[in-house]
């Protein structure tokens, strides 16, 4: 008899609900410890199959469970949620309904990386949460500077050697030269750990052959190709790209492309788009080429032409002559 547990997890407990023969079965809650796991892990089929969302701690409950079942299935939440929307939510209605859509084969479910691509998923991860920090110490600095109206550093870097000479002999009082200080010597602290990561990174990603292909890029370095191997994984596992020719014959007509475009642009879109100046700085930018790299940001969208947004702008400053034009001529005919 096939059975599918769905668990809906949270920091400190789980809500566990059964399926089978076509019925819900709630089954309480197990504590979200490795002993309570194991516990209830002990008390499943070798055919079972168990189904949670992808959370903070999902791999930890994966590695646990895995031995005692089929098979353990991470879900997409954001796409369970498009899926089965519900106006009443709990813990056993959100567990009931990832073990039905897992029963109907309904379930849009994630790829599981393996040991050291989720490695290697931290590493990046724990290297671009220091680049943010530094990036906010020294907006700190930065606003300090602007609050006491002293003009721009002349100096290329202002926490370099000749930028932190300049700023020594900045005049600011007393509390703010101190908050600088301390500022400087976080950044000092911080780059130490950010070379730490760069090794780590580079000793675990270096003899990759899909990084060292990555590398062949123009505007990609070890760090943004090891963050594309990181967030891709075994790309064997995805289907051969289109050609680009298949690409436009499949597309809808050029012109509905740009208006949509033109009117859907946003900066957060242009954000997500890769950019050479990001290289090395902790995103997954920084591809250039038109080959591969194409197909790999062919999610993207491309950012509207320079003459299309001018149309664009052109027509929504004519668009109120026009009116005030035709309102004049009604005006005058009567």
């Amino acid at each position: 008899m096939r059975r599918v547990i769905g668990m809906d997890i949270h920091r400190t407990f789980a809500e566990v609900v059964f399926w089978e023969e076509g019925k819900l079965r709630p089954a309480g809650r197990i504590t979200m410890t490795r002993a309570g796991l194991e516990g209830f892990g002990r008390s499943l089929g070798k055919e079972d199959e168990v189904v949670i969302e992808a959370t903070g701690n999902a791999m930890a409950v994966v590695r646990v469970l895995a031995p005692y079942v089929a098979r353990v299935i991470v879900a997409n939440p954001l796409q369970v949620k498009a899926i089965a929307h519900a106006h009443v939510k709990t813990d056993k209605i959100d567990a009931g309904v990832l073990a039905s859509l897992r029963a109907a084969n309904f379930l849009p479910e994630i790829w599981l990386p393996d040991a050291d691509t989720e490695r290697l998923r931290r590493l990046v991860a724990r290297r671009n949460q220091v680049v943010r920090h530094r990036t906010r110490i020294k907006n700190e600095v930065h606003s300090i500077l602007h609050a006491h109206l002293i003009p721009p550093c002349p100096h290329a870097d202002m926490f370099g050697r000749l930028g932190r000479i300049w700023l020594a002999r900045q005049v600011v009082p007393d509390d703010e030269r101190a908050a600088i200080e301390r500022h400087l010597r976080e950044l000092d602290r911080l780059g130490e750990d950010l070379g730490v990561l760069d090794r780590e990174i580079a000793q675990a990603a270096i003899q990759d052959p899909t990084v060292k292909r990555l590398l062949t890029i123009t505007g990609v370095n070890l760090v943004v190709a090891a963050g594309l191997a990181a967030a891709i994984g075994d790309v064997r596992r995805f289907p051969d790209p289109p050609e680009p020719g298949q690409l436009r014959r499949s597309e809808p007509a050029g012109k509905a492309i740009r208006a949509r475009t033109c009117s859907a642009w946003s900066h957060q879109q242009a954000r997500a788009l890769p950019c050479s100046r990001h290289a090395g700085r902790g995103s997954l930018g920084g591809v250039q080429s038109t080959g591969s790299a194409a197909r790999l940001f062919s999610a993207h969208p491309s950012p509207p032409r320079t003459s299309d947004r001018g149309r664009c702008r052109r027509a929504q400053v004519a668009q109120p002559c026009r009116l005030a034009s035709l309102s004049g001529a009604r005006g005058t005919s009567s």
